[in-house]
């Protein structure tokens, strides 16, 4: 007899913060207008909605000098002190049921309650987005097959400083531990 399992879904919208849209070097106005989409689809769908940001006390206490990434960012950290800096993106900004998670690491599941919140709502399938391919949709995707979730990547509702890199993570890399679609393909399905 086979066995039908019910996939609980939940859209991760990951690092879309002020701060981290700006450093995008692509046309930031279309990969927000698709995230727009993509969140639309999502709660029309009756798909929870969880925004991953990144945050740090003040003083960035949790930043230990060995972790090369986040050392310097504590370093800087100015545009991190500024509330609105590190604030969601306006244009994707949460609504009242939508559910924030404040990580501290790279990965979504780092130094936050992430995986409690999954699993509370008895969701085993996660879908990704966010900024960057390379920083937290590729660690969250690696952390995220180990726990066993199945996971979506909307390719085109990620961004990276690097095309290429992007290119390569999402073509060749992402398609071993997900599946990777394109906003249409994935608006297709509803």
């Amino acid at each position: 007899m086979d066995h039908v399992v019910r996939e609980n879904r939940a859209l991760l919208i990951m690092d879309v913060q002020q701060v981290v849209v700006g450093m995008l070097k692509e046309d930031t106005k279309g990969y927000l207008e698709r995230l727009q989409h993509t969140l639309a689809i999502a709660r029309g769908a009756h798909i929870p909605v969880i925004y991953v940001v990144i945050g740090f006390r003040p003083g960035f206490p949790e930043v230990s000098p060995n972790n090369k990434a986040f050392a310097a960012l504590k370093s800087n950290s100015r545009m991190f002190d500024v509330p609105e800096a590190v604030a969601i993106h306006t244009a994707v900004a949460p609504e009242a049921q939508d559910i924030v998670v404040t990580k501290k690491r790279v990965s979504a599941f780092a130094g936050s309650d992430l995986e409690l919140v999954l699993r509370s709502m008895g969701v085993n399938h996660i879908i990704l987005t966010g900024i960057a391919t390379s920083g937290v949709v590729l660690s969250t995707l690696r952390e995220a097959a180990d726990k066993d979730f199945a996971i979506t990547v909307i390719e085109d509702c990620c961004a990276d400083a690097d095309p290429e890199v992007h290119r390569v993570l999402t073509s060749k890399v992402f398609v071993r531990q997900s599946q990777v679609t394109t906003l249409n393909d994935w608006a297709a399905t509803f």
